[in-house]
């Protein structure tokens, strides 16, 4: 598992299965995406606004990553 986040974008993304393989987005909520692989299964977990659902500190050590966007 890894945990990423970008706190400039207050982005968290919670990886849990790291197999390359096809991924289909699954929007929850307005501010939780899941990332579904193989059988349904979920791989990933994307939460926007993570500062305000998630105690980041009771993550840490976290991984920072730029996340850079298309356009």
């Amino acid at each position: 598992m890894n945990i990423f986040y970008n706190d400039k974008t207050d982005l968290l993304y919670i990886r849990l299965d790291n197999r390359e393989q096809d991924i289909v987005n699954k929007r929850i909520t307005e501010n939780i995406v899941l990332d579904l692989g193989e059988n349904e299964k979920i791989v990933g977990i994307e939460i926007l606004e993570a500062s305000k659902y998630v105690n980041l500190e009771s993550l840490l050590p976290i991984k920072y990553e730029s996340i850079k966007m298309a356009g």
